[in-house]
């Protein structure tokens, strides 16, 4: 897989986090942190919890070790008292996913690689496709942001086959137009 592909799909994974994060701010406060049937994590903590992940990992793959890892800690709901302060850490988190891409080649995207995370040697862009597939499981898995789901419909799935629209921009980002 080249670079080209894996930053396709890591726009789709923004596009998908956006529509999400829209969604859920047109819910009320208490709908934000309201426990489900259908989950074990309110949407708060679901949204964190891929906020984590995305994170961690992006951190493991470019050389933190696990034991920094574990310094710094998981992600916790309370530390997240608003939607804002979601989006806010979100923002920032895909601006460093973006700028590390940015500077790969493909020969980078296709090198083997045993992140901290994993002790199992794989290329890069397996891992970087683990994260996308992440989450895509946690959006599909939310009856309450099934709004944002709604507005795929009729859709193509990947950009590039009917999205390519809405995901361009100016400054280059590929997610302000679904925001």
């Amino acid at each position: 897989m080249r670079l080209a592909n894996v930053s396709h799909l890591i726009d789709y994974m923004y596009w998908v986090d956006h529509r999400l994060l829209t969604a859920a701010a047109r819910m009320r406060d208490e709908q934000f942190t309201a426990h489900t049937d259908v989950t074990p994590r309110d949407l708060r903590a679901t949204l964190v919890h891929e906020l984590d992940v995305e994170w961690s990992w992006r951190l493991s793959l470019q050389g933190r070790t696990f034991a920094e890892l574990e310094a710094e800690g998981d992600l916790r709901p309370e530390n997240y008292p608003s939607l804002k302060a979601v989006r806010d850490h979100w923002k920032r988190d895909e601006a460093a996913m973006r700028k590390w891409l940015a500077s790969m080649t493909d020969e980078q995207v296709a090198a083997e690689v045993t992140p901290s995370l994993s002790d199992t040697a794989l290329p890069l862009w397996q891992y970087l496709v683990h994260i996308v597939f992440h989450a895509a499981q946690q959006a599909g898995g939310r009856r309450d942001v099934a709004d944002a789901r709604r507005s795929f419909a009729g859709r193509a799935w990947l950009p590039g086959m009917g999205l390519d629209h809405s995901l361009r921009s100016t400054s280059g980002s590929g997610v302000e137009a679904a925001q």
